[in-house]
């Protein structure tokens, strides 16, 4: 099983770009939350751990994903509102974000007991490593579960507007890398990290994986071998939850730590850009199903 931690928020997503009094459409997203229901619909058994709202946006938050058949056992609840995040869509597509996250059910997750025995990964990244107090309880669910020979999966996913130390919090990424099996990052957020892949490969993780939007997505390995493929041509309608379906995409394909070892990283990769492609052409975060993602050539 693999489990995904972090934080579930409602995308407020322009109807007309470029006017910030338009309408908003409210819709599930939060990078880790995106990526569960991703790994649900590609037919992954997987895990949400988190901590949502009783409110109506964390009740449709949990009915998105046991819709998308994730297990939602490792959720807890509070009465605290659910975090808003509204998306700034750029001509391309590509999205920036605001956030009102005061005092939300997500900031207040708590360590929880140790993952079940089935769990083989465990992935986190986004607001949740920011946001205090949520980001301590995160990190060491980090560092515990690793310890216990689950792969993990790191996506950073930088939001700047979060990040109010911008040099601690680098200090405190290049902290998890031991930890950590597999780093996968946007190339902005790379740049915005400081660092090569081949320095954090030497950190800890087994592979880096690297997107580039329109360039398409590379591997590095610590074995030193380097993959890179094109991405999918398709007519984008905006970004959002593109580089979640790639984490799920990853994890589809390299469930636990000894497949890092075998893994075909031309055929992981050309598979994480089809389906976040796919994601691609539709409005906010909506990653393809299994049958969807079988029909892809």
């Amino acid at each position: 099983m693999i489990v995904v931690a972090g934080e579930a928020l409602i995308d407020l997503v322009p109807q007309h770009p470029g006017d910030p009094l338009g309408p908003l459409a409210p819709r599930p997203g939060g990078g880790p939350y995106n990526t569960a229901v991703a790994l649900g619909r590609l037919g992954a058994r997987v895990a949400f751990c988190s901590r949502i709202s009783t409110d109506g946006f964390g009740g449709a938050l949990l009915g998105g994903l046991r819709a998308a058949g994730v297990d939602t056992s490792l959720v807890q609840r509070g009465p605290e509102p659910t975090t808003l995040a509204v998306p700034a869509l750029g001509a391309d597509g590509s999205a920036g974000y605001g956030f009102y996250a005061d005092g939300t059910a997500d900031r207040l997750f708590t360590l929880p007991s140790p993952l079940p025995s089935t769990a083989t990964a465990l992935a986190l990244g986004t607001c949740s490593l920011v946001l205090e107090p949520g980001a301590t309880a995160y990190e060491a669910l980090l560092r515990r579960e690793s310890s216990r020979g689950l792969l993990t999966l790191l996506d950073p996913n930088i939001r700047p507007a979060l990040i109010p130390d911008p040099e601690a919090y680098r200090a405190r990424f290049r902290s998890w890398l031991p930890y950590v099996s597999l780093l996968k990052l946007s190339e902005e957020d790379a740049e915005w990290l400081g660092g090569t892949a081949q320095e954090w490969l030497a950190a800890g993780p087994a592979a880096v994986v690297v997107t580039r939007g329109a360039a398409g997505l590379s591997a590095y390995t610590a074995d030193g071998e380097e993959h890179t493929v094109p991405a999918e041509r398709v007519r984008v309608v905006d970004t959002i939850g593109a580089g979640d379906t790639v984490n799920a995409a990853l994890l589809h394909h390299i469930p636990n730590a000894s497949a890092l070892l075998t893994a075909d990283w031309p055929g992981v990769l050309r598979y994480a850009a089809r389906v976040a492609g796919l994601t691609c052409t539709r409005e906010g975060a909506q990653p393809p199903s299994a049958a969807e993602a079988a029909t892809l050539p």
